[in-house]
C-alpha cells in the first residue's frame, strides 16, 4: 500500500532533471562566465605583452572578470525577460523593441558599475576623470560588445526554447503514434473473436442436422475455449505455452467436427514455450489450414505444428497435406482474400515491423507450409497488456 502511494505521488510530482533545477542552472551560468573570463583575460594579457606597458595577469583578470561576473548576475534577468517577452511571429516587433530598451538600460548599468570598480581598483581615472558622461562615452565605445552579449543570451534562450518545443512535439507525436498502434492492434485482435465464433457456430449449425451429440460436445468445448481466451483478452502478447493451450482448445472443437479426418502432430521445443508471441496468432493460421487443407477432402488430413528457437528468433511452421496453393496463386492474394491471414499479417507488422517473417509456400511433397518467425523474447511469466 505504501509503495503504491509513493508511486502515485511520483507520478503526480515527477522529479525534474538535474539540469532543470534552479541552483544547477545558476551554477552553470557562473561556470560559463568564469570560463569566458579566463579566455578574455588570457587574450588581454597576451595582447598587452606587445605594448610598452604590459598589464599583469591580476590586473587583466580584474577588468575582464568584473564584466563577466556582472553579466553572470544579469543573465537570470535576461532569461526572465526573454521568457516574459518571447519573440514570436505575431509579436516580434513589440517584443523586439522591449528587448532593445531593456538592453540599453542593462548595458548602461553594467558598464557604469564595471567602470566604477575599475576606477577604484586602479586608483586612477584611467586617462580621464570619472564622470557620468565618461561612463556614457565608455558605453558607446563598448556598445557592440555589450549589446552582442545581451543579444546572444536572448538568442541562446530562444534556441533552447525552440529545441525543447521541437523535442516535446516529437515526443507527443511518438506517444500519439504508439496510442494509434495500440488501438489498431486491439481492433485487429478483436476481429478474431467474431470471425472465429461465426465459423464455429456455422459448423455447429451444420452438425445439428447430422449429429446432435457432436454438436452438443462442440458447444461445451466452445464455452471452455471462450473462457480461456477471455482470461487474456487484454494482452497483446502471451507465451507460446499459453498460445498452445488456446490452440489445443480450438483443435478440440475442430476434432469434434472432423473426428477421424483430422490428425494433429506437435513438435515444440520446451525452450520455445517461454518465448512471447502475439495472442491468438496461431489460431487463424491453423484455421486456414483446416479450411483449405482438410475440409474440402474426404480422406484423412494431417496438420503439423513445429516450433523451435533459432538464431535469436522463434521459428514456427504450420504444415498441412492439403492441395496447397495453385501455381498461379500468390501468397499476397491469399493474405488479401482471407480475414484471418490478413489480420495476422497486419498484427505482425504493427508489433514487430521488419523484424518478423511470415511466408506461405507449397511443400515439395504436397500441401502448404506457413512459416512464422518473431524475435525471441522470454516472458518471465508475464504478458504484455494492450
Amino acid at each position: 500500500m505504501m509503495s503504491e502511494m509513493v508511486e502515485e505521488r511520483e507520478q503526480m510530482n515527477p522529479k525534474k532533471p538535474m539540469w532543470q533545477r534552479w541552483w544547477v542552472q545558476l551554477l552553470l551560468i557562473w561556470l560559463v562566465w568564469t570560463l569566458i573570463g579566463f579566455i578574455f583575460t588570457s587574450l588581454m594579457y597576451l595582447a598587452s605583452l606587445r605594448s610598452s606597458e604590459p598589464m599583469s595577469w591580476k590586473d587583466g583578470a580584474f577588468v575582464q572578470f568584473s564584466y563577466c561576473y556582472l553579466w553572470a548576475l544579469a543573465t537570470p534577468l535576461v532569461i526572465w525577460l526573454s521568457r516574459r517577452f518571447h519573440i514570436e511571429k505575431h509579436n516580434w516587433k513589440r517584443n523586439l523593441l522591449i528587448h532593445i530598451g531593456c538592453s540599453l538600460l542593462l548595458c548602461f548599468c553594467i558598464s557604469t558599475v564595471a567602470q566604477t570598480l575599475t576606477y577604484f581598483y586602479f586608483g586612477r581615472p584611467m586617462g580621464y576623470p570619472y564622470k557620468f558622461f565618461n561612463a556614457l562615452r565608455n558605453l558607446f565605445n563598448n556598445a557592440s560588445e555589450e549589446f552582442a552579449t545581451y543579444g546572444l543570451i536572448v538568442l541562446i534562450f530562444h534556441a533552447f526554447g525552440y529545441y525543447n518545443r521541437y523535442r516535446q512535439g516529437e515526443l507527443k507525436a511518438a506517444q500519439l503514434q504508439s496510442m494509434l498502434a495500440q488501438a489498431q492492434l486491439q481492433s485487429l485482435k478483436m476481429q478474431l473473436h467474431p470471425h472465429f465464433l461465426f465459423n464455429t457456430l456455422h459448423s455447429i449449425s451444420a452438425l445439428l442436422h447430422t449429429d446432435v451429440e457432436a454438436a452438443r460436445r462442440m458447444i461445451v468445448r466452445l464455452g471452455d475455449f471462450l473462457r480461456l481466451t477471455l482470461e487474456n483478452s487484454g494482452t497483446q502478447e502471451v507465451s507460446l505455452g499459453q498460445e498452445m493451450e488456446f490452440l489445443k482448445g480450438y483443435l478440440e472443437i475442430e476434432s469434434v467436427r472432423f473426428q477421424d479426418r483430422l490428425t494433429v502432430r506437435l513438435e515444440v521445443e520446451p525452450q520455445a514455450l517461454e518465448v512471447n508471441v502475439p495472442n491468438l496468432i496461431l489460431q487463424p493460421i491453423v484455421e486456414n489450414a483446416i479450411r483449405h487443407g482438410i475440409a474440402p477432402r474426404s480422406t484423412p488430413g494431417l496438420i503439423e505444428i513445429l516450433a523451435r528457437r533459432e538464431n535469436g528468433c522463434l521459428h514456427i511452421e504450420v504444415r498441412d497435406n492439403g492441395p496447397g496453393l495453385p501455381v498461379n496463386h500468390s501468397s499476397i492474394k491469399l493474405f488479401k482474400g482471407g480475414l484471418g491471414l490478413a489480420n495476422t499479417r497486419a498484427r505482425l507488422d504493427q508489433l514487430y515491423g521488419a523484424s518478423h517473417r511470415f511466408e506461405l509456400e507449397n511443400n515439395p511433397a504436397g500441401g502448404l507450409t506457413v512459416t512464422l518467425e518473431v524475435p525471441s523474447k522470454a516472458t518471465n511469466g508475464h504478458s504484455r497488456p494492450s
